[in-house]
């Protein structure tokens, strides 16, 4: 038995009837996160604002700016994030006109028809957002919730909330061995800022560090276990069961005149489709990679073949524009968070706090702590090593540490707390058009165990490596 739930856009999910049934002892024990988060967690706008409050208090107190110095530095950082709000803005639209497409759909279905139970589902959800975020993040990112609605729909026993939340883990459980990842192609660079202090360190020292490989390795078969036994009972599961190709195509109007056959023309669109796979092909012969605008540029040219002429074009653009409201107005305050972080001082003054009571079998902990801390308030990796990196250099030098075991462990921290702070699932709850707080407590139970998982393997591995 199972009733229809449709929420404030009219995106339906299934609840299913009561039953005796409790569910195991993981799903019992994520029910406090979820409990927590029905009664704590705003939308993710008023999250943001209660951050920006958080980061105000913190910078009066523990720095010696003043009231104007903390606002001026705010505004500032507002309009540090408004080029990625613009990229994640774009990159939401043409990635949900994508997923919503006939031919997009066809595919999906069929990786989605191939498991037969919830563990199976799991299996090739976690491997399939694994393998899409070593690639490129915003691969994991915004394709894993897209298969878990297809995964939800032919499996009725997966919570889909769950399903969200374990996919962008993968995402974030991986990036610390990524080549492309901020901290690793910064310190691959030959004039790097500290480059006097630490050297060039090569990949094969950062993202392909023997400690990272572990970890990530250990993480993943602790997610996937996590996720496959945490078995809700039939009466608490939540199953995607709306519509996903709610794709309007406008309708090819009469070509009375010139401006409607250039509106309807296939021609039009075929043209700039080739010039786009020109490229492409192009991109990847001269020794190109995958970066964010590259991506968006995929997903363009995608949907320019998906849908034939300008006006279907157009018409879905504007029909996917309302799923992208959440990111263009949170990330600039995001921006603002991390000017008032780095203009007061504040980061350094976190950071210190917490390396100085580290001791030589600590330390590598104590940088995953103080770098997760950290980035729930500056939420850009690149930025935040800029700002805490030469603090951990020089306690990791006064240790006589393993200088990329202390990248890792910092990487490691950085990344755990996006399953905290929700910067970067923004784009994914709107794409397929869920609550923040429907998943923030899944979320919150993952870092849980990451935590407990991490705290035990930076703590003895380092002593055996």
């Amino acid at each position: 038995m199972h009733h229809i739930v449709v929420n404030h856009k009219g995106r339906k999910f299934m609840e299913h009837a009561k039953s005796t049934d409790h569910g195991s002892f993981l799903w019992r024990f994520s029910k406090k996160f979820n409990f927590a988060a029905d009664k704590l967690i705003p939308e993710s706008f008023v999250f943001a604002l209660i951050l920006t409050a958080i980061v105000f208090v913190l910078a009066f107190f523990l720095t010696d700016s003043g009231p104007m110095k903390i606002v001026n530095a705010w505004y500032g950082g507002l309009w540090s994030m408004i080029s990625f709000a613009f990229q994640m803005t774009i990159m939401v639209v043409l990635t949900s006109m994508a997923a919503k497409s006939p031919q997009l759909e066809k595919i999906l279905s069929s990786i989605a028809s191939t498991p037969k139970s919830a563990a199976s589902a799991y299996v090739i959800l976690i491997i399939f957002a694994t393998v899409a975020s070593w690639i490129n993040w915003a691969f994991g990112t915004i394709l894993s919730p897209v298969l878990a609605m297809y995964l939800s729909k032919n499996i009725k026993k997966v919570h889909f909330p769950l399903m969200i939340a374990a996919g962008y883990a993968c995402m974030i459980m991986v990036q610390p061995i990524c080549p492309s990842i901020s901290a690793v192609a910064l310190l691959a660079s030959p004039d790097h800022f500290m480059v006097d202090q630490v050297g060039v360190m090569p990949v094969s020292e950062t993202a392909f560090n023997p400690l990272g490989l572990i970890m990530v390795a250990i993480l993943f078969v602790v997610t996937l276990m996590v996720a496959i036994k945490t078995t809700p009972p039939e009466d608490e599961v939540v199953s995607f069961d709306g519509e996903i190709n709610l794709q309007v195509e406008g309708k090819d109007e009469a070509n009375e005149t010139f401006a409607d056959k250039m509106n309807n023309s296939r021609l039009v669109l075929g043209v700039f489709s080739l010039i786009g796979i020109v490229y492409f092909i192009y991109h990847f012969m001269t020794g190109n990679g995958l970066t964010l605008n590259f991506i968006i540029f995929i997903f363009l040219i995608a949907d320019l073949i998906l849908y034939k002429t300008p006006k279907k074009f157009v018409d879905a653009v504007k029909h996917n524009m309302v799923l992208a409201a959440n990111v263009m107005i949170q990330f600039p305050f995001y921006g603002g968070i991390m000017g008032v972080m780095a203009k007061t001082g504040l980061t350094g003054v976190l950071a210190n706090g917490l390396i100085f009571l580290a001791s030589e079998h600590t330390i590598y902990w104590f940088s995953y702590v103080s770098a997760s801390i950290v980035n729930l308030f500056v939420p850009s990796q690149g930025g935040q090593w800029i700002v805490q990196g030469p603090i951990l250099v020089e306690a990791a030098q006064a240790f006589d540490a393993h200088m990329p075991s202390i990248v890792t462990a910092f990487m490691m921290g950085d990344e755990a707390t996006n399953l905290i702070q929700p910067l970067y699932i923004i784009p994914a709850l709107a794409l397929v058009d869920i609550e923040l707080k429907k998943v923030w407590g899944f979320m919150a139970f993952i870092w849980f165990i990451w935590f407990i998982t991490s705290t035990i393997g930076l703590i003895l591995l380092p002593m055996i490596l």
